[in-house]
């Protein structure tokens, strides 16, 4: 934190143009059910909702030095809860990315993540305090050896672990590869093939009923990747096609399609729409399961009320499909749903100063045979951000 003071009155009056930026930030929010209580179960401390503030500062540095591009990322937060004090966490978030370039055909990005948050309540029924921390590292590389023809291989490194003692089982480490190729159209759209493997490897053994049980996994895909400048106002993208899932604690493997195509259509005006639709495989931070093939859809529009206001707008829908393990025999609909709406709004009162607004709605159909209740909660935010 002292680092960052000191940066800050260094770099306090950096200009646009200028590589080093300071940001800092604070808010206010509110939950009417912030740890996410089914409906027919009391309140923790006959307590559902709860307000916290957030604080933060951090730096950006952003440069090109000749094809070289270095971007970074450093913020340190502070939140306190109004009455689940135990929740009060300080959150971390760094990332680095080169973009580096050979010559006039060879391209791609190394970096890294870390970042230290509290996670979501919705499968985690508990007032336990669970910080979530993920690292992440990436390397891609891509070869244009034709006007027409790229080729790109890449590969990452993701690991997620749990500070409860409950959610540990869903730590986790997973390595995906990569193998792509491309036809580059002289529209700007593109068409590619993906290959791809996923290896998950779970170091905790989790326990169901009398036995404990291994998570890891295999997931091998074959999809295709689609960036289409359909009009001059419409851009669609999927990456969707085959994947086959190995997780022998669930029995025989699962496969299907599996992707994501998604839309946004900005007409002559100040809205933009978008829209996407996805059945795809999802973790999920429970203490029984530790994956869901979920379908959803989502659409939103972002509206520019004038130069320095804007406001957005969003709706999801996801249906969450939960496998049966073989060490739990179980007859019942292994199904939920999630709904959320959001509405924000931004005011840009200066060009290194902003305020926003917003407001969630979630809720949840429950699962009798996973345990799980239905629930809803509504929350408010205000914050404001500099950057310097």
């Amino acid at each position: 934190m002292a680092l960052l003071i000191g940066a800050f009155c260094s770099a306090a009056w950096a200009g646009p143009n200028d590589a080093l930026h300071v940001y800092g930030g604070v808010g206010l929010a509110h939950d009417d059910n912030l740890l996410r209580v089914p409906d027919n179960q009391p309140a923790f401390d006959n307590t559902r909702g709860d307000w916290w503030k957030m604080a933060e500062v951090g730096l950006l540095f952003d440069k090109t030095y000749s094809r070289q591009r270095i971007e970074a990322v450093a913020k340190l937060s502070k939140v306190k809860f109004n009455h689940f004090k135990q929740l009060d966490y300080d959150g971390k978030d760094a990332q680095a990315t080169w973009h580096w370039q050979l010559g006039n055909h060879l391209e791609g990005k190394l970096g890294a993540l870390y970042n230290q948050v509290l996670a979501p309540y919705t499968d985690f029924h508990s007032s336990e305090r669970n910080l979530r921390t993920e690292r992440k590292e990436f390397f891609d590389g891509a070869w244009r050896f034709h006007p027409s023809w790229r080729a790109r291989a890449g590969a990452s490194t993701d690991k997620y672990t749990y500070e409860a003692s409950s959610q540990r089982f869903n730590d986790r480490t997973e390595d995906t590869y990569e193998l792509e190729g491309d036809y580059l159209p002289a529209s700007g759209s593109t068409v590619g093939l993906v290959l791809r493997k996923i290896k998950g490897r779970y170091p905790n053994r989790r326990p169901i009923g009398q036995v404990f049980v291994t998570d890891d996994f295999t997931q091998n895909e074959v999809k295709a990747r689609v960036r289409w400048l359909a009009t001059g106002a419409t851009e669609i993208e999927a990456l969707a096609g085959w994947a086959r899932r190995d997780q022998p604690s669930f029995g025989a493997p699962t496969s299907g399609f599996n992707g994501r195509v998604g839309a946004s259509y900005k007409p002559r005006g100040k809205v933009r729409y978008n829209a996407a639709l996805w059945r795809d495989f999802a973790p999920i931070e429970s203490s029984l399961v530790s994956y869901t093939l979920n379908k959803g859809a989502s659409i939103g529009a972002s509206w520019e009320a004038t130069g320095k206001i804007t406001v957005d707008a969003n709706a999801i829908y996801e249906r969450r499909h939960y496998n049966a393990r073989l060490a739990l025999p179980s007859s019942g609909e292994l199904t939920d749903a999630i709904r959320s709406a959001s509405l924000q709004a931004k005011w840009a009162v200066r060009p290194a100063i902003q305020l926003s607004a917003g407001f969630v709605h979630q809720s949840r159909t429950g699962s009798v045979t996973l345990g799980t209740g239905s629930f809803k909660s509504n929350s408010i935010a205000f914050n404001a951000s500099a950057q310097f």
